[in-house]
């Protein structure tokens, strides 16, 4: 039933809500019913005291005989209790030192259970010589009410006070029950109103935020299935908005790597099947004597180049693997950059006479030593020289900087020619990667070089950036610890 993330959030929002509301409606009817209750004390107490001065006034007045009340004293007295009794919204009524109840206001049938107030709980009173509380009077009435007591005091000849009767003033209970349960009813349909529109408020927040992830889940099972081009729409600044950029940034580059990594596969299989065709058609010319034996040498250094190409296919392939398993292992030691790159500009000789290039090579000494693997560093230079060579133009430039910079050696390579695509320059270190798509230029190239020249460099805990307008220039940076002091020869220097 609670698997649902979103059913999950309505159903905690809408606990919250409901209890927090009940709970307010238990405070506010306990506060209400407390202020009820004093309000009424009050009025009780004031109705207690103001009918007992009427009483005395009265009886001052008339010289009334309290132990024997005229049948006109009564009906004076009771009128009073009554007028009392509905400004207050009480029961006034009176007793002798016996609870004996003498005279009362206007009540309903029924409203005292017997006629008299039991004789302890008058003692108690008296002994109390006043009294409030809130109960059944002995059994007086079949509820709790208001009640509130004063004595009747008579002064004798001698000066001597005595009681001779007792007022009680009782609230209408009743009327403040029902004003209760009103407040409770109002309440009660407030707090479901509130609840219906926490509902639909809760409904709409909870929507709101689930239905990003339902996007996300959806795409993250096309991605499953091979299908990358499914995009989450991204509304808002909120974290979740960011969440969908962050899975649209992750699904753009996947996709990318599907695309080189199909790339790469259709020019892996071109670069084997092409050179074996080759090699096996010039094989079959000779073994069939298509080929006349003076031509035989020709065609096979011709298959002696596929050869070479296959070689240095498979050999960039084990190198990758080597290096993402982590079993290349490095044997750091110093030796001059310098004149590693001048044996390989050396070797470039031809290619760069073929292109009639400008060559440039600036060092900022004849000999700068450097801490790395050199047979890896060679390698490095070597795609990265292969690379410039290649897609420099016809006539352009060709420089190799190498200056030193904050206790680093930074190499760079660069020609002016193609360039790279600024849309392309954030994968051009993937390895998949090959830029010339068309293969006018790069026929012979897997597009692993450069993923190899950055596995090697950030192994050795150095940098390669690179930097490229099309149709301007391209030019390639990495960096390496330059060895201030110390020997040279393969002793490790730190």
């Amino acid at each position: 039933m609670f698997k649902s993330v979103f059913i999950k959030y309505i159903s905690a929002f809408m606990g919250i809500v409901f209890i927090s509301f009940l709970l307010l409606a238990v405070v506010l009817s306990s506060a209400v019913s407390r202020y009820a209750l004093e309000a009424k004390e009050t009025v009780v107490q004031t109705t207690a005291k103001n009918t007992v001065e009427n009483i005395y006034a009265y009886m001052r007045l008339t010289n009334a005989n309290f132990a024997t009340l005229t049948p006109s004293c009564r009906k004076e007295l009771q009128w009073m209790f009554d007028r009392n009794a509905e400004n207050a919204e009480s029961v006034i009524f009176l007793t002798d030192l016996k609870g004996n109840i003498l005279i009362t206001s206007g009540v309903e049938d029924g409203y005292y259970n017997k006629s008299a107030v039991d004789s302890s709980v008058m003692e108690a009173l008296f002994a109390g010589s006043s009294s409030y509380d809130y109960s059944r009077l002995g059994g007086l009435f079949s509820s709790a009410q208001v009640n509130h007591f004063f004595p009747i005091v008579y002064a004798g000849d001698g000066g001597q006070e005595n009681y001779i009767g007792a007022l009680f003033v009782v609230s209408a209970t009743p009327q403040m029950a029902a004003g209760v349960g009103n407040m409770g009813r109002t309440m009660l349909f407030a707090i479901l109103w509130v609840t219906l529109v926490a509902l639909i408020a809760t409904y709409l927040i909870s929507e709101r935020i689930t239905r990003p992830l339902k996007h996300i889940s959806r795409a993250a099972s096309a991605f499953a299935s091979g299908n990358f081009s499914v995009r989450v729409p991204v509304s808002g600044k909120d974290e979740i908005a960011e969440l969908c950029a962050t899975f649209n940034n992750m699904a753009d580059s996947l996709s990318k790597q599907e695309d080189l990594r199909n790339t790469f596969l259709a020019n892996v299989s071109h670069d084997l099947r092409t050179p074996m065709t080759t090699i096996a058609g010039f094989i079959d010319g000779i073994l069939d004597g298509a080929i006349p034996p003076e031509k035989q040498s020709y065609y096979l250094s011709l298959i002696a180049g596929e050869v070479r190409r296959l070689s240095k296919l498979v050999g960039s392939l084990l190198d990758i693997s080597r290096l993402q398993a982590g079993e290349r292992k490095y044997n750091r030691t110093a030796f001059d950059i310098c004149e590693k790159a001048r044996q390989i500009l050396i070797s470039f000789e031809k290619s760069i006479e073929d292109k009639n290039l400008n060559v440039e090579f600036v060092c900022d000494r004849d000999n700068m030593d450097v801490y790395a693997d050199a047979d890896a560093i060679h390698q490095v230079l070597y795609n990265l020289c292969d690379n410039a060579v290649k897609f420099a133009r016809e006539r352009g430039d060709l420089r190799i900087s190498i200056t030193s910079q904050n206790k680093k050696v930074l190499v760079s390579i660069y020609n002016s020619g193609e360039g790279i695509p600024r849309e392309d320059l954030p994968y051009v270190f993937e390895r998949f990667y090959k830029s010339d798509r068309s293969r006018g230029l790069d026929k012979s190239g897997t597009g692993l070089g450069l993923f190899i020249a950055k596995t090697i460099i950030t192994q050795h805990g150095e940098e390669i950036t690179v930097k490229s307008e099309q149709q301007q220039f391209c030019e390639f940076a990495f960096t390496l610890p330059q060895v201030l002091s110390g020997t040279r020869g393969g002793k490790d220097i730190h």
